[in-house]
C-alpha cells in the first residue's frame, strides 16, 4: 500500500466510529484487563510496593494453601470471562494483551492440574529466606512510612514461614519432595542469615545511615522497634524454617538413583507441561533433547576450530588448559568486582550503536549476599524500580574464585546486564503498554532467550578478541545447548546426576564446580532451563530472516526495538510481530 492509499485508509478509519458491538467488545476487555491487574497487585504485595502502590506494604503475601485455591477460583471466573469475548472484534494491541492474559491463565489452572505445582514450591537456590534476605535491597527506605512497612514485613515473618511450612507438608505425605543430593547445604542458605545480634545482620543495613526525611527521635524509634522485629521476626521465622526443613524436610527428600521429576507419580505428564509452558512451544521432552543434540555437535565444531587457532590440537587440550592455569582467574574479591564493572561500562557504550531506544533505569554491580553465594550460580540480575529508587542490579558469585574464570565475563556481562536482562526488563518496565504488560507478565523463554542472543551481540562490539574470550562465549553457548540435552536426560529420559556432570564435563568449558551447581539447579527446577536456547534461536531465526527480506535497508537497531517492544511474550507472538514489522517495512 502506498503512502497516499494508507494515509487516506487511515483518515477514514478515523472518521468512521466502530460498530456498537466493538465497542462494546473493546470496553469489556479493557474493563477486565485493568480487574485482573488489580487482582494481580492484591495479590502481589511485593509487586505493589516495587511499583510505589502502598496496598502491599507492610505484606508478605499469602503461601498456604488455603490461598492458593482461592486465587485458582478467581483464575478459572477471569479466564471465563475472557474467553466469552471476541477476540476477532479487538484491534491489534489489545489483540495481544488478550493473548497474553489467556495464555497466562490458562498457564496457571493447568500447572495446578498437577500436585507437583501445588506442593513443590522451593528451589535449591530460592526459598523464603532468599526473599526476606533481600528486603534491604528491595524495599524503597526514604520515610517513616517506609521504614513502618519495611518491619511490619519482617515482624510477620513467623507466621508466613508457618503457612509456607503447612503447605510443604501436603508434598512429604505424596512423597512429592525434591531430591536429597542437590538440596545438600540447602540448610546452611537458612541458617546464615541468623546473626549473632540484630546489628550483625543483613537487615540492619537498612539503620546504617538515616535518610533525611525521618527525624533523630523517629530514627531512635525505629532502631528500637528494629531490634526486636529482627529477633523475633526474622531470626524466629528462619529458625522455625530450619527447624522444619532439617528435621522434618530433609530426612524425607527424594533418594532414586535418578532425581529427576519423571520418578515421582504423574512426573512424565507434569514435565511436558513444564516444557511446554518454559519454551511457549509444543514440543515434547524427546524434540527437546534431540534439538539439543544438534546443537552441542554444531557448537563442538566452531570450539575445535578455536582450540586450533589457539595452538591446541584438540578442544579438550584447550579447554584443560583454560580450566587450570591460574593466569585466567581472579587473585581477590575485590579486582574480581573491578574487572566486572569496569567491562560492564565498556559494554555501556555499545548500546546506543545497538538499540534507539535505551530506558532511564540504570544498573550497578554488586556481590551476591554471603549467605547466598555458596552454591548458587555465577551470577543473577535483580530487576529494580525507579518507584523505590533501586537500580538493576547485577549480583557476582564472589565464591570459589578458583572457578570463576575470567574468560567467561565478557558473555556472562551482556547476558545478566546489557544488552541482556537489565536492557530488556528494564525497558519493558517502561514501555507504553498496559502495566499488567509492563510489570507483571514475564515469559521465560523470552527474558532468557533475549540474554543469550545478547551474548552474541558481544561478537560485534569486539568483546571476544582473545581465543580465551571466544572460547568462553562458546562454552557459554554449548552450556545452554547441552541444557537441552541434560534437562530432558533429567527428567524424562531417567539420568542419574552423574550422567548429566559428566556430559556437561565432556562437552562445555564450564569449571567443574558450576557444573555442579548448575546441574542441581536443573534437577530441581524442572524445565526452566530449557527457555535459554529455545528462546535464542527464535530471536536469531527472526534476525536472518529480516536481515534476508530487507537486504540492505535492514536496520539491526530498528529491529532489535521492534523484538523489546512489546515486552516479554510468548515466541509466537514475537514472530507474527517480527512478521508484520518485516512486511511494513517493505511496504514502505
Amino acid at each position: 500500500m502506498n503512502r497516499l492509499l494508507a494515509a487516506s485508509a487511515l483518515a477514514l478509519s478515523i472518521a468512521m466510529p466502530l460498530p456498537a458491538f466493538a465497542q462494546d467488545t473493546e470496553a469489556d476487555f479493557t474493563e477486565l484487563r485493568e480487574e485482573v491487574w488489580q487482582w494481580t497487585l492484591d495479590n502481589s504485595p511485593w509487586l505493589a510496593t516495587n511499583l510505589g502502590d502502598p496496598r502491599g506494604d507492610g505484606q508478605l503475601g499469602d503461601p498456604s494453601m488455603e490461598g492458593y485455591d482461592d486465587r485458582l477460583v478467581e483464575t478459572r471466573a477471569y479466564l471465563a470471562r475472557l474467553e466469552a469475548i471476541n477476540e476477532d472484534a479487538l484491534p491489534e494491541n489489545l489483540a495481544i494483551d488478550y493473548a497474553l492474559m489467556a495464555r497466562d491463565l490458562r498457564d496457571t489452572l493447568e500447572a495446578a492440574e498437577h500436585d507437583h505445582s501445588r506442593y513443590i514450591t522451593f528451589t535449591n537456590r530460592g526459598g523464603p529466606q532468599q526473599a526476606i534476605s533481600g528486603l534491604p535491597y528491595s524495599s524503597p527506605l526514604f520515610t517513616v512510612a517506609d521504614y513502618d512497612s519495611y518491619l511490619s514485613r519482617i515482624e510477620s515473618f513467623p507466621e508466613y514461614i508457618q503457612a509456607f511450612i503447612s503447605r510443604n507438608e501436603g508434598g512429604i505425605e505424596r512423597g512429592l519432595t525434591q531430591p536429597c543430593e542437590p538440596m545438600e547445604g540447602y540448610e546452611n542458605s537458612i541458617s546464615g542469615l541468623i546473626a549473632e545480634s540484630p546489628e550483625d545482620s543483613v537487615w540492619w543495613q537498612a539503620f546504617e545511615t538515616r535518610p533525611s526525611a525521618i527525624s533523630e527521635s523517629d530514627w531512635s524509634d525505629l532502631q528500637v522497634r528494629a531490634r526486636t522485629a529482627i529477633s523475633e521476626g526474622a531470626f524466629e521465622g528462619l529458625g522455625g524454617f530450619l527447624d522444619y526443613y532439617t528435621q522434618e524436610y530433609a530426612p524425607n527428600c527424594r533418594t532414586d538413583s535418578s532425581p529427576g521429576i519423571g520418578e515421582t507419580p504423574g512426573g512424565q505428564d507434569y514435565y511436558a507441561y513444564r516444557v511446554r509452558s518454559f519454551t511457549t512451544t509444543d514440543m515434547t521432552p524427546q524434540e527437546v533433547h534431540d534439538l539439543g543434540l544438534s546443537e552441542v555437535a554444531r557448537i563442538r565444531s566452531e570450539m575445535e576450530a578455536v582450540a586450533a587457532e589457539a595452538g591446541f590440537d584438540t578442544r579438550e587440550a584447550f579447554i584443560e588448559h583454560l580450566r587450570t592455569d591460574p593466569q585466567y582467574y581472579p587473585k581477590d574479591e575485590e579486582s574480581y568486582l573491578e574487572y566486572t564493572a569496569a567491562l560492564a561500562k565498556e559494554i555501556d557504550g555499545w548500546m546506543p550503536r545497538l538499540f534507539g531506544t535505551l530506558p532511564r533505569l540504570p544498573y550497578t554491580v554488586q556481590p551476591i549476599p554471603a549467605a547466598n553465594a555458596p552454591g548458587n550460580t555465577t551470577a543473577y540480575y535483580e530487576s529494580g524500580s525507579i518507584a523505590t529508587g533501586q537500580p538493576g542490579i547485577y549480583r557476582l558469585n564472589l565464591t570459589e574464585l578458583d572457578q570463576r574464570p575470567l574468560w567467561e565475563l565478557p558473555a556472562l556481562g551482556v547476558h545478566e546486564a546489557v544488552p541482556g536482562h537489565h536492557h530488556q526488563i528494564a525497558l519493558q518496565q517502561e514501555l507504553d503498554i498496559h502495566p499488567l504488560r509492563a510489570n507483571g507478565t514475564f515469559f521465560t523463554v523470552f527474558v532468557e532467550g533475549w540474554g543469550l542472543y545478547s551474548e552474541r551481540l558481544g561478537i560485534e562490539m569486539g568483546l571476544y578478541d582473545t581465543p580465551a574470550k571466544e572460547m568462553g562465549r562458546l562454552s557459554y553457548e554449548m552450556w545452554r545447548a547441552s541444557r537441552l540435552v541434560v534437562d530432558t536426560g533429567i527428567h524424562a529420559l531417567g539420568w542419574t546426576r552423574q550422567e548429566a556432570v559428566d556430559f556437561m564435563l565432556a562437552n562445555t568449558a564450564l569449571s567443574p564446580g558450576n557444573i555442579n551447581a548448575e546441574v542441581n539447579r536443573y534437577i530441581t527446577w524442572p524445565g526452566q532451563a530449557l527457555a535459554y536456547k529455545l528462546g535464542e534461536l527464535k530471536i536469531r531465526e527472526l534476525r536472518t530472516r529480516s536481515q534476508e527480506a530487507l537486504g540492505e535497508e535492514f536496520d539491526l537497531r530498528a529491529f532489535h526495538d521492534t523484538v523489546l517492544e512489546n515486552g516479554s511474550v510468548p515466541l509466537d507472538v514475537l514472530e507474527a510481530h517480527v512478521d508484520a514489522w518485516i512486511a511494513e517495512q517493505l511496504a514502505d
